[in-house]
C-alpha cells in the first residue's frame, strides 16, 4: 500500500514542496513524514530515535509545543494547511444535471414513446403520390406534426422533472452529510487552554487529547498516554485491541477507534496523507479506473474468483463506501413492497396495451380489406403505416399510463420531505430507510442516562464518617482528614477533561462538561466550599503514575500518584455494590479507619445503599489504599491485586432526573402499540424507581426486572450457549435489564428480532451513546445515537442521530415514519384509481371506436398529474397524533388495505360510468357533433374535450378523497396545514383550464362554453359525494375484495441470485422481478463452473469448502453492514435451500427450516470427503454442494 500510495505522490509538485519545506521553517517534509507513519511498533520506534531523539524532538520540529500546543494564531494555521494539506478528504464528484437527465432518458416506456413520436413525426411529413386521394382532405397535413411533437414535448418535461428530483435528492443528502461532518469535533489544545475545533480544523503539529470512545480524525504519535487500547481493525482487519504506549507502540492511526483509556498525540499527518486518506485515494483511482470494464466482464468474475480479498476503507465521510464485500442491507420493507407491486401493475398494464394495439389493427384490417373491399395498392403504404403508428401510439399511452412511475417518485419525495422536517424534531437522519422503518417498530429498547433523564448528575445524599446525610453537608460537619482524602480523590481520579464551567446565562445551571457522573462529584467538592481545579494545577496530568480509566467491564476507575518517599496512593470509584466488595476498611467518624467485617458491609447495602437506590439514586463508592515503600514496588498490571483492600472513604447518592416530558412520551408509545424497554447499566433498585417514574413499570404489573447476570443465567443452556427458546420465554415479559453490558443488550437486540413467538417479526429500535454500543446499535432495526453524548463510534452505527438526546424524539420519528408509510398508501390509492379508470377507457374506447376517448398527449398530462404533482401533494401531508392511536403495520401488511380496495373500485365504478355515459350519449345530452369515428386527422372535437375535461375535474376531486385512507369522513380535515397540497390543487385546475381553452391541436382540446364547463365540475364534484357513499359500505361485506402489495422477505429469495447480487449494496426486489429472464441462463452457466469446481474438488478430495466464499446469511431484513469488530456471528445458515424455480410448488418454508438433501446424505458416509464438522449438517448457501443438489 505504502509503495503504491508513494508512487503516485512522485509527481514533481512535491517535490518542489520539499524544497519550499527547508525556507518555512518547518524542519520536516509531508514526504518525511508520511514515511515515518508507514511504520509500525518497534520499527516506527527506532525511526524516530534516530530521526529525532525523542517525540519532543519531533515536536520541535514542527514547531510545537507538546503541553501548551500551537499558539493558534491564523496565519501559522493557514501556512500549516499550505504545507502538509487540510484535514478533508475530497469527496465524489456528484452526477452532474444532463448525466441524470440521461439516465432518466433510459426509462423503457420513454424510449418507447420516443420512438413512437419521431416515427409519426416523420410520416407526417410524408406526402403520398394522390392516388391516395379522399382519406385525407387539405390542410390537415400541415397539422399532422402536431401530435408526435406534443409527445416528444412531454417527454421532454417528464425526463426534466424526474432528473431535477434526483438532482434535489442528491443535493439534500450531501447537505445531511456535510451537517453530519461539521457537528464532528475534536479536542485539541491550543495556547494552553483545551478547546474543541472542527475535525476538518486539525492541522499538522496540533497537540489532540484522545479519550474513550474517539474516533481518530488524523495520524499521530503518542506524547502520553493511561492504558490507552485501540480497535485498529478498520485498518488492519484485527479485531484484537492494541495496547498502544509511548514506549512500546505510539502510532495513532486515523479511522481506528480509542476503546479504553486516554492520551495525549501530536498529529502528524492529515486528509489525503493520513493513513486512511491514502486508502481513500486509492479507491477514488480504482474506481475510476474500473468503471470503464464491461458490466458482462464483471459477471463473469463475480462467478469464478468468488473470494476477492475484502479491505474496508474507513468511513470517514459516512458513505456507504465500506460495504463492498459484507452482508447485504435489503432495501427497506416499503420499497421492497413498492417495486413488487409497481412490477406487477406493469406487467398489467403490458398485457392491456398489447392486447389494444392488436385488436386495433386486427379491426382495421378487417374494415379496410374485407367490409369495405379496399384493394391492396403500394402507393398507400405509407397511409397505412400511418394508421398503424397511431395505433402503436395509443397502445404505448395506454402503458403509459398503467406503469405508475410516479411510485417511486413519490416514495423519494415522502421520504425526503420527512427527513428534511425531522432535522426540526432533533432527528439527524443518516439512511433514508430508517425513517420509514421507525414507522413500523414494535419495540424500543432505551437507555436511562440522558435519553429518559436529563443526563445533569448531581449529588444530593452521602454517607461519610459513619453518618448518612439525607442532604449534602455542610463541611464543618466532616472531619478535616477524611475531607481532604475525599477532595484530592475527587480532583486527581476524574478524567482531567471532565470540568465543571461557569454558566451562560447570569443565574443559570453550570455548565457541566465531560463525563457527567464525574461532573456530579466535581459539583460536590463545590458545594463542600473546596476547589478541585487547584489540585489538578498542583498535581498535572503528566505526574499521574497510573490510570486505570473506566470500562464496562471494570465498572470502576482508579488513579495512582507517587509521594515523595517512594510510596503510592491510589484513590478508586466505582459502583457501589462492586468496589464495596474489595474494601477491608472503612473511615470513620474521628477520621480514623476501622476494619469493614461482612457483618458491616451487609448493614450499609441494606441500610444505605438499598434506600439511596429505591429513591432512584445512582450510588457510587469512593476509595482508596496506600502502597508503602518497604514492600516494593506493586505489580501493576495484576488488576485483581492492586483493586483490593481498599478504604472506603464515602458513599454517595448521584441523582439524574427524570426529563419532565419522557412519562407523557412513553404513554404515548405504549398506546402506539410499541414496547418500551429500559437497558442500563445501573442497579436494579435505581433503574425500578426510575421506571416506575417513567411510567414503563406501573405499580402492580407482572413484567420483570430483572439484571444482566440473572438474565445470562436464563437464556443459556448447561453447555453456556444461547438459546432462542429461552430469551422467546423471558423477553415478552422483559420491560427493565439492569446492570447490562454491552453484550446483553445486543443479545437481547438479536433475541427479540429473531423471535417467532408473536405472528409479526418484531422490529426493533435501540439508542446507544457508547462505543460497546456499537454492535447493539448496527443490529437493530433502527438505531438511535446520542448527538450530544454519544461518542463517534455510536454515531458511526447508527441510523438516525438524536441531536437532543431526548426520548420524545424518538417518538416523533415513529410519527413520521408511520406518515411515510400513510403518505404512499394514500398516493397509491389515487394513483390506481386513475390508473384501472384510464386503462379501461382507453382500451374500451379504442376496441368500439377504433380510436382512444384520450389523446396521447392527453393521457400524459393526465400522467403527469397522477404521477409527480400527485405524488408531491400527497406525499407532503404532515403527520397528526392521530397516527399514533393505532398499533404498528407489521412487515407483512399489505400496502393496499381492504378499504383502500373498496375506495378504488368504488370510485372507479362512478368514474367509469360517468365517462362512458359521456362518450356514447354525450353528443345527445350536450346537442352537439359525435367526436366518435373521426377519420385520420380530423380537427379535435367539443365531444372528446367535454370527456377528457370531466376525466381530468374528476381526478382533481378524487384527490382530495385520497387523503383519508382509512374511511374517515371528512376528507378536509387538516387540508390548510398543508400549502403545498392546496397550490398542486389549486394550480392544476388553472393549467387544465389553460389547455381546454387554449390548448386547441397539440391538446386535441376545443374551447368549451361557461355550460359545458359547469357541467363537467358538477361531474368532478360529484365524485366527492359519492366517496361519502363509498365509506359508508361497511369493508366487512366485501370479502371478496383481495388486498395487494406484500413484502419480500430475504428469505424468499433463492441462493443462486443472493450469489448473483454479490456485487450490489443493496437487494432490490424490483430489479430480481425483472431479471429472473436474464438470471436463467446466466444460472446455467455458472451452474456448469461451479460444477467442474466440485469435480476437481473431489477429484483432489479435498474440503469443497475451500476457497469458496459463502455468502453469510442473516435472517434479519436490515443487514446492517457488519464491522470487523462487530461481527458476532449468527449460529446456522438462515436461508431455506430452495431454489425459486424448482421448488415454486412447495409451500414456502419456514423461517430456519432448512431442508437436508438425499445427495448429501450419501455423501457424508464417505469418508475424506466433507470435513468431520459438517457431516450433519446442509451445505452452506452457496457452497458446490449445494449447487450439484439444485443442479441434480
Amino acid at each position: 500500500l505504502g509503495d503504491m500510495a508513494n508512487n503516485s505522490f512522485r509527481g514533481s509538485k512535491y517535490g518542489r514542496r520539499d524544497e519550499a519545506n527547508h525556507e518555512s521553517g518547518f524542519s520536516c517534509s509531508l514526504m518525511e513524514l508520511r514515511s515515518l507513519m508507514e511504520l509500525r511498533g518497534a520499527e516506527a520506534q527506532t525511526k524516530i530515535q534516530k530521526c529525532y531523539g525523542d517525540v519532543n524532538g519531533l515536536c520541535a520540529r514542527l514547531r510545537t509545543s507538546p503541553v501548551e500546543g500551537l499558539d493558534g494564531n491564523s496565519e501559522d494555521i493557514s501556512q500549516r494547511k499550505n504545507e502538509f494539506g487540510q484535514n478533508v478528504i475530497p469527496p465524489k464528484k456528484p452526477k452532474t444535471f444532463l448525466q441524470l437527465v440521461w439516465e432518466a432518458l433510459q426509462d423503457a416506456t420513454l424510449i418507447i414513446l420516443e420512438v413512437a413520436a419521431i416515427v409519426s413525426l416523420g410520416l407526417s411529413f410524408y406526402r403520398p403520390p394522390d392516388a391516395a386521394g379522399g382519406v385525407e382532405e387539405e390542410g390537415e397535413g400541415e397539422t399532422g406534426w402536431i401530435e408526435g411533437a406534443a409527445i416528444l414535448l412531454s417527454v421532454v418535461c417528464v425526463v426534466l422533472v424526474t432528473a431535477f428530483n434526483d438532482w434535489s435528492k442528491e443535493k439534500q443528502f450531501r447537505g445531511l452529510q456535510s451537517r453530519i461532518e461539521q457537528e464532528q469535533k475534536f479536542t485539541v489544545v491550543r495556547g494552553g487552554q483545551v478547546v474543541q475545533i472542527n475535525v476538518s480544523e486539525i492541522v499538522v503539529g496540533d497537540i489532540a487529547q484522545v479519550k474513550y470512545g474517539d474516533l481518530l480524525p488524523a495520524d499521530g504519535i503518542l506524547i502520553q498516554s493511561n492504558d490507552l487500547k485501540m480497535d485498529e481493525s478498520s485498518l488492519t482487519g484485527e479485531s484484537d485491541h492494541v495496547k498502544k504506549s509511548v514506549s512500546e507502540d505510539a502510532m495513532m492511526l486515523s479511522g481506528t477507534h480509542v476503546m479504553e483509556g486516554s492520551g495525549k498525540m501530536v498529529v502528524t499527518a492529515v486528509g489525503v496523507n493520513s493513513q486512511t486518506g491514502i486508502i481513500f485515494t486509492l479507491l477514488g483511482a480504482g474506481e475510476e479506473g474500473d468503471g470503464k470494464k464491461d458490466d458482462k466482464v464483471k459477471k463473469g468474475e463475480q462467478h469464478v474468483g468468488a473470494s476477492n480479498v475484502e479491505m474496508e476503507p474507513l468511513n470517514e465521510d459516512g458513505d456507504d463506501k465500506k460495504n463492498k464485500n459484507l452482508p447485504k442491507k435489503e432495501k427497506s420493507v416499503l420499497q421492497g413492497k413498492l417495486t413488487k407491486l409497481a412490477v406487477q401493475i406493469g406487467k398489467a398494464g403490458l398485457f392491456m396495451s398489447t392486447i389494444t394495439v392488436i385488436i386495433l389493427i386486427v379491426r382495421f384490417l378487417i374494415d379496410t380489406f374485407w367490409i369495405q373491399g379496399v384493394p391492396w395498392a403500394n402507393e398507400c403504404l405509407p397511409i397505412y403505416v400511418q394508421f398503424i403508428v397511431k395505433f402503436f401510439i395509443i397502445g404505448v399511452t395506454v402503458l403509459v399510463v398503467a406503469v405508475p412511475e410516479g411510485l417511486p417518485l413519490a416514495v423519494t419525495i415522502s421520504l425526503a420531505y420527512s427527513v428534511k422536517k425531522m432535522m426540526k424534531d432533533n432527528n439527524l437522519v443518516r439512511h433514508l430507510d430508517a425513517c420509514e422503518t421507525m414507522g413500523n417498530a414494535t419495540a424500543i429498547c432505551s437507555d436511562k442516562t440522558g435519553t429518559l433523564t436529563m443526563n445533569r448528575m448531581t449529588v444530593v445524599q452521602a454517607y461519610i464518617a459513619g453518618t448518612y446525610y439525607k442532604q449534602v453537608p455542610e463541611p464543618s460537619r466532616i472531619p478535616a482528614k477524611t475531607l481532604d482524602l475525599l477532595i484530592l480523590g475527587i480532583g486527581v481520579n476524574c478524567a482531567y477533561t471532565t470540568k465543571i464551567m461557569p454558566p451562560e446565562k447570569e443565574g443559570g445551571l453550570p455548565r457541566q462538561v465531560g463525563n457527567k457522573t464525574e461532573c456530579a462529584l466535581l459539583g460536590f467538592a463545590h458545594n463542600l466550599h473546596r476547589d478541585y481545579q487547584s489540585i489538578r494545577n498542583e498535581i498535572p496530568e503528566e505526574k499521574l503514575f497510573k490510570v486505570y480509566t473506566f470500562n464496562s467491564a471494570r465498572k470502576s476507575m482508579s488513579t495512582v500518584l507517587k509521594n515523595h518517599d517512594g510510596s503510592y496512593r491510589m484513590f478508586s470509584k466505582g459502583a457501589s455494590e462492586i468496589l464495596l466488595k474489595k474494601c477491608c476498611k472503612i473511615l470513620i467518624a474521628n477520621g480514623e479507619s476501622k476494619d469493614l467485617k461482612p457483618r458491616d458491609r451487609d448493614h450499609l447495602v441494606k441500610h444505605v445503599i438499598e434506600p439511596m437506590a429505591s429513591e432512584g439514586l445512582r450510588t457510587i463508592c469512593l476509595a482508596y489504599r496506600d502502597f508503602s515503600a518497604a514492600d516494593g514496588e506493586p505489580d501493576w498490571d495484576n488488576e485483581a491485586h492492586i483493586l483490593s483492600r481498599l478504604t472506603c472513604i464515602a458513599v454517595v447518592g448521584i441523582e439524574d432526573p427524570v426529563r419532565p416530558e419522557v412519562p407523557d412520551a412513553i404513554k404515548k408509545c405504549q398506546r402506539a402499540g410499541i414496547t418500551v424497554r429500559m437497558v442500563t447499566g445501573d442497579n436494579i433498585n435505581t433503574a425500578r424507581a426510575i421506571a416506575i417514574k417513567c411510567g414503563i413499570l406501573q405499580p402492580g404489573d407482572d413484567f420483570l426486572c430483572i439484571e444482566g447476570k440473572e438474565f445470562n443465567r436464563q437464556i443459556r443452556n448447561e453447555l453456556g450457549e444461547i438459546e432462542q427458546e429461552r430469551i422467546d420465554k423471558i423477553w415478552p415479559k422483559l420491560r427493565v435489564l439492569a446492570r447490562s453490558s454491552p453484550t446483553d443488550k445486543h443479545t437481547l437486540v438479536k433475541g427479540i428480532i429473531d423471535s417467532t413467538v408473536l405472528e409479526q417479526r418484531q422490529v426493533v429500535a435501540v439508542t446507544g451513546d457508547g462505543t460497546n454500543d456499537g454492535p447493539a446499535l448496527k443490529k437493530a432495526d433502527v438505531g438511535f445515537a446520542m448527538g450530544i453524548a454519544g461518542t463517534d463510534v455510536a454515531k458511526e452505527a447508527s441510523d438516525i442521530i438524536l441531536t437532543d438526546d431526548n426520548f420524545t424524539s424518538i417518538v416523533k420519528a415513529v410519527m413520521w415514519g408511520r406518515n411515510v408509510y400513510d403518505s404512499i398508501s394514500k398516493f397509491l390509492q389515487f394513483q390506481l384509481t386513475v390508473n384501472v379508470v384510464a386503462v379501461i377507457v382507453a382500451f374500451s374506447g379504442a376496441c368500439i371506436t377504433q380510436d382512444s376517448p384520450l389523446k396521447a398527449v392527453q393521457m400524459l398530462w393526465v400522467n403527469l398529474i397522477m404521477d409527480t404533482f400527485a405524488s408531491l401533494a400527497l406525499a407532503t401531508e404532515p403527520p397528526t397524533e392521530a397516527l399514533l392511536l393505532r398499533s404498528p403495520y407489521g412487515r407483512k401488511k399489505p400496502l393496499i388495505s381492504r378499504t383502500m380496495m373498496k375506495n378504488i373500485l368504488g370510485h372507479g365504478i362512478y368514474q367509469l360510468t360517468v365517462i362512458f355515459v359521456l362518450l356514447f350519449i354525450g353528443e345527445e345530452l350536450f346537442d352537439i357533433d359525435s367526436g366518435r369515428n373521426a377519420p385520420l386527422h380530423a380537427p379535435p372535437s367539443e365531444h372528446y374535450t367535454i370527456v377528457f375535461n370531466t376525466f381530468v375535474l374528476m381526478q382533481i376531486f378524487n384527490e382530495l378523497n385520497a387523503r383519508k385512507i382509512h374511511g374517515e369522513r371528512n376528507v378536509f380535515d387538516g387540508i390548510f396545514k398543508n400549502p403545498i397540497f392546496c397550490s398542486i390543487i389549486l394550480g392544476t385546475l388553472v393549467v387544465q383550464v389553460i389547455i381546454v381553452q387554449f390548448g386547441g391541436k397539440p391538446f386535441s382540446c376545443v374551447s368549451l362554453t361557461i355550460d359545458q364547463w359547469l357541467w363537467c365540475i358538477f361531474l368532478g364534484i360529484g365524485s366527492l359525494l359519492w366517496g361519502q357513499l363509498v365509506s359508508s359500505v361497511p369493508t366487512k361485506w366485501l370479502k371478496f375484495l383481495k388486498t395487494a402489495g406484500h413484502g419480500t422477505q430475504q428469505e424468499e429469495i433463492p441462493e443462486e441470485e443472493l450469489e448473483e447480487m454479490k456485487g450490489l449494496d443493496t437487494i432490490d426486489h424490483a430489479e430480481m422481478e425483472l431479471r429472473k429472464s436474464q438470471v436463467l441462463w446466466c444460472r446455467g452457466l455458472s451452474r456448469i463452473q461451479t460444477q467442474i469446481r466440485v469435480v476437481n474438488a473431489f477429484r483432489d478430495s479435498v474440503s469443497p469448502y475451500e476457497g469458496l466464499e459463502t455468502p453469510e446469511s442473516r435472517s434479519s431484513i436490515h443487514n446492517f453492514m457488519s464491522h470487523p469488530e462487530f461481527r458476532i456471528e449468527d449460529s446456522e445458515p438462515q436461508i431455506p435451500l430452495i431454489d425459486e424455480n424448482e421448488g415454486e410448488d412447495d409451500p414456502p418454508t419456514k423461517r430456519n427450516s432448512i431442508l437436508v438433501p438425499p445427495p448429501l446424505t450419501g455423501l457424508a458416509n464417505q469418508p475424506g470427503l466433507i470435513p468431520s464438522n459438517s457431516a450433519g449438517l446442509p451445505p452452506c448457501p452457496g457452497s458446490p454442494l449445494h449447487s450439484l443438489e439444485t443442479s441434480l
